[in-house]
């Protein structure tokens, strides 16, 4: 598995914060009413039988003139049902729909500004619907209907279908009664796991499994944008959804509004590249967590220094496979189930307490329950064994369509040796392992990673943080000097994505931006 992965929180949503006007004004160069006034003039909301559409090929344009209906669907928000070509390249296959929620301006109306909370896989209609007024700033509900949906593939809309609940607890928590023990074993294991996988995903999803790609979603966006009557589409991504932005900034540079891109992902890596980037932000963050761990002797379950704790977490993670502890409710722990409990941690500085909870119940008590609390809170699993969405089941089809397969075992054994020195924690993995499942996906990636430059598009916010663990700050800086107009924002702070955090200045800044069309300074730093 490899690119963002999840992008779950601890709380989930995106905490409510309400913009500072008197942070924004120290840190915004304000250029004026006027040119203030002719932005927000240019973002007003059209009838959308009055847009512009002879760049829109013409068997495409029912499409784009569809009447949506928006009902009534509780809690102030309204729902509507999308029809899209499941294959915009030729849309005589057949149609797809795309489950939209948004939540009505509150205020004066500049539009729609549309959001998607990552993954891939995440809800972007439950991020919406269930965590609208967490998520955003009052500034922001007043001035547009925040608008979420779930991605083609993800949730609501057609989705990708591969296992029911017994079937992906076997994929995440199965542990072999005859754990394999060559290189040989583990990989010829592993490809048995991936390959059974793969063919219920394929049987269960049909040909849209082939099309739930990030260059199809990109062109649904168009298509939402068009049919909600904005000329210009306003944009907020986190995390993998700043991937859609981008693309689509490249795609429709002309179509763009205000977007802003927090967390933000480099499009110009490979798989192998993004992998050794994040494993070594997860490293850095794991240290960071470490060090905070020690200096609370007390709670901390680790004795001596960073380096010294790296280590008996590597032991653990050993005894683990070794042990066959079992949780009380009858899942074995393994020393994957540790690992993503680390990660799931590591994404919000919150729950560091949670993942030393988790390291004392086991190393004090014997205890594994709490590793498999976060590990199910990562992967969406409830108590009874019910998983909430199918986020890991689209992350994988829209993973596996959106980076070529690397198959050079020249280039497979570089990769697994770079692997080992960027990952501090982990059991050591065959060499010649690559990305076995989407080595047996039925469907290959049609595209290759390059750079966006959205020329001609209106200014861009990109928005990093220095300790993010899932998203570097470096993709943040690249993809800011990628895009000609693109704008940087850095937090100082630790965890995934910066608006979240109820920093002022950063807070300020975007508000400021997505309300006015006036961005920060570009390389402005918060916190």
């Amino acid at each position: 598995m490899f690119r963002i992965g999840s992008n779950r929180k601890a709380p989930r949503g995106v905490r409510a914060v309400v913009a500072s006007v008197a942070a924004a004004a120290t840190l915004l160069s304000m250029s004026g009413c006027t040119a203030v006034q002719h932005v927000l003039d240019s973002q007003q909301t059209a009838d959308p039988a009055s847009l512009d559409l002879s760049n829109v090929p013409e068997n495409l344009r029912s499409y784009y003139q569809q009447q949506v209906e928006w009902n009534d669907c509780g809690g102030g928000r309204e729902c509507a049902t999308i029809t899209a070509p499941m294959n915009w390249d030729d849309p005589t296959m057949g149609d797809i729909e795309l489950a939209a929620t948004r939540i009505p301006a509150a205020g004066d109306r500049q539009g729609s500004l549309f959001t998607n909370p990552g993954g891939p896989g995440a809800s972007g209609y439950d991020f919406v619907y269930d965590g609208g007024e967490d998520s955003f700033s009052s500034d922001l509900r007043s001035a547009f209907d925040i608008v979420g949906w779930d991605p083609r593939g993800v949730g609501r809309s057609s989705a990708v279908e591969c296992y029911d609940d017994a079937g992906m607890d076997e994929y995440f928590y199965g542990v072999p009664e005859k754990m394999p023990k060559t290189d040989e074993e583990k990989i010829a294991y592993a490809e048995e796991q991936a390959k059974k996988f793969a063919d219920a995903c394929k049987e269960h999803t049909g040909e849209l499994l082939n099309y739930v790609d990030t260059m199809s979603t990109v062109h649904d966006l168009d298509l939402l944008r068009a049919v909600v009557g904005d000329a210009k589409l306003n944009y907020f991504g986190f995390s993998y959804g700043t991937d859609i932005g981008a693309h689509y900034a490249d795609t429709f540079p002309l179509n763009v509004g205000r977007m802003v891109l927090d967390g933000a992902t480099d499009p110009s890596l490979g798989q192998f590249d993004v992998v050794l980037a994040q494993q070594g932000a997860f490293g850095d963050a794991t240290k960071a967590y470490l060090e905070d761990c020690l200096s609370q002797a007390k709670k901390c379950p680790f004795r001596g220094n960073v380096d010294q704790a790296m280590k008996q977490i590597n032991r653990v993670m050993e005894d683990a496979d070794k042990r066959k502890i079992l949780a009380s409710d009858g899942r074995q722990l393994s020393s994957g189930v540790i690992s993503t409990a680390i990660n799931a941690a590591l994404y919000d500085e919150s729950s560091w307490e949670y993942l030393t909870q988790a390291f004392s119940d086991y190393m004090l008590q014997g205890n594994p329950d709490t590793f498999f609390l976060l590990s199910d809170f990562y992967y969406g699993r409830d108590e009874t064994g019910h998983y909430d969405s199918n986020m890991f089941e689209a992350f994988m089809a829209i993973n596996c369509l959106d980076y070529p397969v690397e198959t050079d075992p020249a280039k497979i054994k570089e990769y697994n040796k770079k692997l080992k020195e960027a990952t501090p924690i982990g059991v050591d993995s065959p060499e010649e392992l690559g990305d076995v499942q989407c080595q047996q996906w039925p469907y290959q990636s049609r595209v290759q990673p390059a750079k966006v430059t959205a020329a001609g598009a209106q200014p861009i916010l990109v928005v990093g943080t220095t300790g993010d663990p899932a998203t570097p700050v470096e993709w943040a800086e690249a993809v800011a000097s990628q895009l000609e107009s693109g704008v940087l924002l850095t937090y100082n702070g630790e965890g995934h994505i910066a608006y979240d955090e109820g920093d002022k200045c950063v807070v300020g800044a975007v508000d400021e931006y997505l309300t006015t069309g006036t961005p920060p300074a570009n390389g402005t730093v918060c916190g």
